[in-house]
């Protein structure tokens, strides 16, 4: 309660632009726990066993037994494997491109909105800084010098900055994290296609017939 009544008094002094910044603060948070979550799920979900059994399968020629062993997987890059495998006598590069992209999507989410965050959050907090000095000019050119009109619009200008800088810290550090995971799976993702056309193309599984 005390907390809470604290966050009140703050948003109170901090002027009509609080409000927008706290906004922007409940969306930056529902995004980062969003995020983090759906990263530890995956993290969760990886397979090296699984697919290196698969990359066994394909150097065996069992290209069935390879799409047997990968269907259903959790695991976004033998998701890919097993994707890339059923277009063989397609396109199984651009299908491989295709299920890498819809992957990427799917990490990538969010992460635009954390960059608007990132740069909205100081903007905001330098437009409360602005109209904070705004008032405690117009109180200064009265006839009647309030001082705490004055100190208010200062106090004001300082808190709007620094809950809209508060905001883009707390945002950048997981983003650059969320950023971080996102290229480590497109590396894994782009090895992982690459490895399925070097064995593909070594026992010409894209023209053969599948057998088990």
């Amino acid at each position: 309660m005390f907390i809470a009544n604290v966050v009140v008094d703050f948003v109170i002094k901090g002027g009509p632009i609080m409000y927008p910044i706290l906004a922007v603060g409940l969306v930056a948070i529902c995004v980062v726990v969003e995020r983090s979550i759906w990263w530890i799920q995956a993290s969760l979900k990886r397979s090296p066993r699984l697919l290196d059994e698969v990359y066994d399968d394909l150097q065996a020629g069992a290209v069935a037994r390879a799409v047997e062993r990968s269907a259903g997987a959790v695991d976004p890059v033998v998701r890919l494997v097993h994707h890339g495998l059923l277009h063989p006598h397609t396109s199984m590069e651009g299908a491989l491109e295709v299920a890498a992209g819809q992957e990427l999507r799917a990490a990538g989410k969010f992460l635009g909105a954390m960059d608007t965050i990132v740069t909205l959050g100081p903007l905001l907090g330098l437009l409360g800084t602005v109209t904070g000095i705004m008032g405690s000019f117009s109180s200064i050119g009265g006839a009647e010098l309030a001082v705490e009109k004055v100190t208010g619009g200062i106090g004001e200008a300082l808190i709007a900055t620094a809950a809209g800088l508060g905001i883009a810290i707390v945002t950048l550090i997981p983003m650059n994290y969320f950023h971080s995971r996102l290229a480590s799976l497109q590396f894994d993702l782009e090895a992982a296609a690459n490895n399925v056309l070097i064995l593909a193309g070594r026992k010409g599984l894209d023209g053969a017939e599948t057998k088990p």
